[in-house]
């Protein structure tokens, strides 16, 4: 063998139970999938190829392999997770956005470092199997550009661990938070890939204007864009109906998420069907999170209108609601109970929002056990995924690039 020759590593995972039900042997060859065959038909380890070092043998002995998860929606910066426990403070009139966000405000300021929290939260995700994620970070005039610096480091750190997109996030509007436009704009610069938005008819009370600039910017740098819509009935729909037309007229389709729409949830069955084919012809993907004290997206009306519903954990023990737990199988367990979905086509449908469809919404390439893929999986005792979404299996082992890096929920050493 000559100096020049590169080494490669491979694994081959025998007895693999996929999706399908098949039993296979997973071949990964320096990070991808590069041969899935039938179990028992993969040779044992390729000893004639001089350019393969250390193959090794894993016997998953019939165990559900399926793809790492999506966190399609979560926010590294403003979560207590690992931090002292803060009571959750009500609002003095139902749901109020602008007082949420002073709470926040309040919080923040007595919160651990933003770099330990979001450590804390990011081996959480990873630990329960999502090696890919979109978070939103805070852009305003009273943390300037602080957040999504600090954010760009984490990531930084963690960038052979999981993938993540980042969201300039105009936390306080943008409109009405002077400023705000030009550091989105910066922040943009720096290395966040989508813009976001936060309700431009009740927030910035200016739709028009609120999307002007949001979709200028996306313009301008070539970024996608996910804007929180927690607007319900007409208004929310009104919205959404702008940021479609948006959307088709930019020819952004396939880049453009809304997040939350609840006003999906609260309008008639054959508004919602004129509403999913907009949305499905425009290519505007939908987030929700199922949560528990707002009507939501109805998934299964959606997804068969041809929209991608995809999921995220939203807020994890911080200033919105002291729920959250960074597994998102247990989020499609959730999204299938408040669905009312009991057949297995339908528990399938679940798992699907928060691994193909989440997969597809934010742009992913090279997903999914599949040759040429990068071997991110997660392998769990279950006999296939509706038992999976039902039962929420605890004992998984989390493979990036076809090395573990996770067991049980906790991270193994780096």
């Amino acid at each position: 063998m000559s100096e020049q020759t590169i080494l490669s590593e491979q694994t081959i995972f025998r007895n693999a139970k996929l999706t399908d039900g098949s039993l296979a042997d997973l071949t990964v060859t320096d990070g991808r999938f590069s041969a899935i065959a039938p179990a028992g038909s993969a040779p044992p380890v390729n000893l004639a190829n001089p350019a393969i070092i250390d193959p090794t043998i894993i016997d998953l002995s019939g165990q559900l392999v399926v793809p790492a998860f999506v966190e399609g929606h979560i926010h590294l910066d403003t979560s207590f997770y690992g931090d002292a426990w803060r009571p959750h403070i009500p609002c003095t009139n139902g749901f109020d956005v602008r007082e949420r966000v002073a709470f926040q405000a309040q919080n923040l300021a007595a919160a651990a470092p933003m770099v330990e929290r979001a450590k804390n939260q990011l081996d959480l995700c990873i630990g329960n199997g999502s090696l890919a994620m979109r978070s939103h970070v805070m852009v305003d005039g009273s943390v300037g550009l602080s957040h999504v610096e600090t954010i760009l480091a984490v990531r930084e750190n963690y960038r052979d661990l999981i993938d993540i997109q980042l969201v300039a996030f105009p936390q306080s509007g943008i409109l009405s938070s002077p400023g705000t436009a030009e550091l989105l704009d910066e922040a943009l610069k720096l290395g966040c890939g989508l813009i976001g938005g936060l309700d431009p008819a009740s927030f910035d009370r200016d739709v028009k204007g609120h999307l002007d600039v949001m979709f200028a910017l996306a313009q301008k740098h070539g970024a996608g864009v996910d804007i929180h819509l927690h607007d319900g009935d007409t208004l929310g729909l009104f919205q959404v109906e702008e940021i479609a037309a948006r959307t088709k007229a930019l020819g952004m389709q396939g880049h453009v998420a809304v997040s939350h729409a609840y006003g999906l949830g609260d309008i008639p069955a054959d508004a919602l069907k004129k509403a999913g084919a907009m949305l499905a012809a425009a290519g505007v993907a939908i987030m929700t999170n199922a949560p528990g004290n707002h009507a939501f997206p109805p998934v299964a009306a959606l997804r068969q209108a041809g929209v991608t519903v995809f999921s995220g954990s939203d807020n994890i023990r911080d200033s919105w609601w002291p729920y959250g737990d960074g597994d998102m199988l247990n989020r499609a367990n959730m999204i299938g109970y408040r669905s009312g979905f009991y057949e297995d086509h339908e528990l399938a449908a679940a798992f699907d929002v928060v691994t193909q469809a989440g997969a597809k919404a934010l742009g992913l390439e090279g997903y999914g056990i599949v040759v040429g893929a990068s071997a991110d999986f997660v392998v769990m005792r279950a006999q296939h995924v509706p038992e999976a979404v039902v039962a929420v299996p605890k004992h998984r082992m989390v493979y990036r690039r076809g090395k573990a890096v996770a067991k049980s929920g906790a991270m193994l050493a780096r």
